[in-house]
């Protein structure tokens, strides 16, 4: 059994007056930073339906906490988080930019925002558009375009969102309040994505992601540009539950040197033999 991950609670609150509940996670670097060296923060943003407390973020958030400090906050309308989800839309925007913000006033100067599937979108739409922008980026199962329906899992997914039965069920059983249905689509992230260079981005994909199919990453790497770093990861599933302790450490090697190298952890073997090496563009 995971021990329990030592962390505080974290209160903010977002430019539209919506109060966010998460954690913040101290670092655990297996040695002290060098007198020269740049500390990191991520900012951990979930997926769809899921929370600061369960497992699979918390277990990536222990991962990452090796390479800095580690912000999770639930978007609105999931977990401790009040308001009502927006399913990746603006709303989450601004959740992730009050995330970059609260970091910044607490001391960050290193920010790196890390998305996971609706929350992967949501960090490149808010790397664009956001009023506080980070320092790097990185996206895992990054929602491409809206309303994708190439996937059993996601005609499910959007069942729940544009049925009156799927947005009570959502409620009752998945505990996730859902806002109204969008007046206008907003711009999605595969047409803002090529706007964050110079910002470092990482795109992270699996081959087996049952949700997003890899013709649709591959449309938003496209989009990027070849200033992005892309990985597809054999064998990886998808978001949370995809991602490894490995894995996660080379996503903490790769925001580290995108910001700045230092000789942390250069020696240390945290079982990096254990994955696949990403395929890159």
């Amino acid at each position: 059994m995971t021990p329990p991950l030592r962390h505080r609670d974290v209160t903010v609150r977002t430019e539209d007056g919506v109060v966010l509940h998460g954690i913040v996670v101290p670092p655990a670097l297996p040695r002290p930073l060098p007198a020269d060296g740049r500390p990191l923060t991520f900012v951990l943003a979930h997926g769809f339906t899921n929370s600061t407390a369960r497992a699979p973020f918390l277990r990536l958030a222990g991962y990452l906490s090796r390479f800095g400090e580690v912000r999770g906050l639930d978007f609105r309308g999931h977990g401790r988080s009040g308001g009502a989800s927006g399913a990746g839309g603006d709303p989450e925007l601004l959740d992730v930019d009050a995330a970059v913000l609260a970091a910044r006033a607490d001391g960050a100067t290193t920010v790196v925002t890390v998305g996971l599937s609706m929350g992967g979108g949501a960090v490149l739409r808010q790397a664009v558009l956001g009023a506080h922008r980070p320092d790097a980026v990185v996206g895992v199962s990054a929602v491409s375009r809206w309303f994708v329906r190439d996937t059993v899992p996601m005609r499910r997914v959007h069942w729940l969102l544009e049925t009156a039965v799927g947005r009570r069920l959502g409620a009752r059983v998945m505990g996730v309040r859902l806002a109204a249905p969008w007046p206008v689509n907003p711009p999605s992230p595969v047409e803002l994505v090529s706007g964050i260079a110079p910002t470092p981005l990482l795109l992270v994909h699996g081959d087996r992601d049952a949700y997003f199919p890899l013709e649709q990453f591959h449309l938003l790497a496209r989009a990027a540009g070849p200033a992005a770093t892309v990985w597809v990861v054999p064998g990886m599933g998808h978001a949370e539950n995809g991602m490894t302790g490995p894995l996660a450490e080379r996503v903490g090697r790769w925001a580290r040197e995108a910001v700045g190298r230092d000789p942390l952890c250069d020696d240390d073997p945290v079982t990096r033999a254990a994955v696949p090496e990403p395929a890159r563009r």
